[in-house]
């Protein structure tokens, strides 16, 4: 995910650039990088890191111009260097893009236009548009919205653009496709964003752009086609938020946001995993097939919210590659001298990729001559860095303490990892593996549903929040589930909280059991080992004893005993979890907000833990 701003009127355009880049470095801040619209030429400056070293590399001979594109990245293709960010320019360094989201076909259009001449000094996909636009719009007179709506035609994937070049420094260009893009209308100047966020103090009359739609802005002009250059009626909308609220993009919460978000961190994790012979690709694993089929064990080290995604990677690799799973909490790791050597991958999981446990037990698991996969949703940060190999979730930059996105993208990552193991040592057949990615891509549409009909679940939950402790009701790979439900409400609602197996019930906690009790279960998906007949009899046993029964069940699932059923959609058994936990997000998520606490930042918490 990263954050873009497009400016043309009559301030020093340098001004709100970097103001729209420090509110949009909530989607990236891997680098960033300006472009400003000299005539005849343009000026670039783009640096590595947070936002304040292109800040600090701004300097007096920064020329006064009036239009510009600005760029803050989240790093996907190519690492985050200073060759890598943004803007990108064409050959004759006249003609600039930024672009936030993934181009699909890039590898392909690249060769094609270094076979026409183009040189190329990135690792990005975005590059390759650059070039493009180049010759288009030289084909089309110099037309650069002519030109950037002929090379959306021939781009795959999901992405925004913004454009400008120095023959006509006064027009930025834009389009959008299944990726955020907003445009500001001032008095005498006009914004292009990804978020309404980096103009809010400039204006808050706002454009919003339909898919493929291009936007061609000047200082007093704003001007929308389709693809076919016909023109578009703009869609005018009034900003009620201020700027402070603008940053969470109108939600109440960063938590509630992010909570929403997740349908597109997910299908971004999932991106182009899957290759034309039907082989899940993971590159980032870097083991050789012999080495794969000798594996012994692996063992997964993580701390919180990433120890449940690790749980979950037990039950899915344990199932599909047949290799034996252990799950450590990576704190107590090290100190009980794990049996770790050459034939053992160790996955380390990390959202911020700086928890220092987790970092602990990786130089442990090393020093013992394992190998080391960490599974991370930062770039370049100290966990990823000393592992031998990195898979990278894009969940985007989460900024509410309680993880939520990140989650997801974790679970997602593992069911790769086990599909990917499970395919090279033969445990799966290709055909098995492409339909269960193909039922992967279908998740971020069932989270969308779930989001979609969330309102219900959101007043039911108030009505708990004089409650001070909830149960919550696993079995399989449900359990990990009940572990999240109830560390969430621990964190946010400040409740006494427990997840238990549900055949555990009987020998202790179904003791904790009184008249209101609420108990949350989630139903096994499917009727293997006929655990959801099991699940059911535990209900029944809870409900017996006066416990308030909440049921999370596919639909059509039968269910007998529970006072309220949230239901969700149908999914292989494996990916229930990633549904299941949606629905648990929103109940603490409400549950804080009815008892009046800090959602976003939970007393006692820091969002990474890089103490041990």
């Amino acid at each position: 995910m990263c954050g873009i701003v497009g400016y043309s009127g009559p301030q020093s355009a340098a001004t709100p650039l970097i103001e729209g880049l420090r509110r949009l470095e909530y989607r990236g801040y891997d680098s960033a990088g300006i472009a400003l619209g000299t005539q005849g030429k343009l000026f670039i400056e783009k640096k590595a890191g947070k936002l304040s070293n292109l800040e600090g590399s701004l300097d007096s001979s920064l020329p006064v111009v009036h239009s510009g594109i600005g760029h803050t990245r989240w790093a996907t293709h190519g690492g985050p260097t200073d060759g890598n960010a943004h803007p990108h320019v064409d050959n004759e360094g006249k003609l600039a893009v930024i672009h936030n989201g993934i181009i699909e076909n890039y590898s392909e259009l690249r060769k094609e236009l270094e076979a026409r001449g183009h040189k190329f000094s990135s690792e990005t996909d975005t590059e390759s548009v650059a070039h493009l636009l180049s010759d288009l719009r030289k084909k089309h007179n110099g037309d650069l919205s002519a030109a950037m709506r002929e090379a959306v035609k021939a781009l795959r994937g999901s992405f925004t653009l913004l454009a400008i070049h120095g023959d006509a420094p006064e027009v930025v260009v834009g389009v959008r496709r299944n990726s955020p893009l907003v445009v500001g209308l001032g008095n005498g100047e006009n914004f292009m964003a990804s978020d309404v966020a980096a103009f809010i103090d400039y204006t808050k009359c706002a454009i919003e752009l339909g898919q493929d739609e291009v936007v061609t802005m000047t200082p007093t002009s704003v001007k929308i086609t389709d693809l076919d250059g016909k023109a578009v009626a703009p869609k005018e909308y009034q900003i009620t938020w201020d700027a402070s609220a603008a940053q969470k993009g109108g939600f109440t919460h960063f938590m509630l946001k992010e909570i929403f978000e997740q349908p597109k961190a997910v299908a971004d994790t999932l991106i182009g995993r899957l290759s034309d012979n039907k082989q899940i690709v993971l590159d980032e694993l870097r083991m050789s097939a012999d080495e794969i089929r000798a594996l012994k064990k692996i063992t997964v080290i993580a701390c919180g919210t990433a120890y449940h995604a690790g749980l979950v990677a037990k039950y899915a690799i344990e199932k599909w590659a047949k290799i034996p799973v252990d799950v450590e909490i990576a704190s107590e790791f090290r100190y009980r001298d794990p049996i770790i050597d050459a034939g053992t991958l160790v996955i380390a999981i990390s959202q911020s990729g700086e928890t220092m446990d987790t970092l602990m037990a990786v130089r442990h698991a090393k020093a013992a001559g394992g190998r080391v996969l960490a599974i991370c949703n930062t770039n370049s940060s100290t966990i990823p860095r000393e592992s031998d190999a990195v898979l990278y979730t894009h969940a985007g930059p989460e900024i509410a303490v309680a993880s939520t996105k990140a989650l997801l993208t974790q679970m997602v990552a593992v069911y790769l990892i086990g599909l990917h193991l499970a395919q090279v040592n033969g445990a799966l057949k290709d055909a098995e593996v492409e339909s269960l990615y193909k039922e992967l891509l279908e998740l971020p549409g069932k989270i969308e549903q779930i989001l979609e009909t969330v309102e219900p679940l959101r007043a039911l939950t108030r009505s708990f929040a004089e409650n001070n402790i909830v149960l919550f009701l696993g079995r399989n790979i449900g359990y990990p589930v009940a572990l999240e439900g109830a560390l969430k409400l621990k964190e946010l609602a400040y409740i006494h909280a427990e997840g238990f197996a549900g055949g555990e019930l009987k020998h202790g906690p179904i003791a904790l059991i009184d008249k209101g009790t609420p108990v949350i279960a989630i139903l096994p998906a499917g009727h293997e080992h006929a655990l959801d007949e099991k699940m059911l009899s535990n209900i029944q046993e809870v409900k017996a004893r006066g416990a308030r029964v909440i049921v999370i069940a596919e639909e059509g699932a039968h269910v007998e005993g529970a006072e309220h059923i949230i239901r969700i959609p149908v999914v292989p058994a494996l990916f229930q979890p990633v549904l299941a936990t949606v629905p648990l997000q929103v109940f603490a998520y409400e549950m804080a907000v009815a008892r009046g606490n800090d959602v976003d930042q939970p007393r006692n918490l820091a969002k990474s833990v890089t103490v041990e």
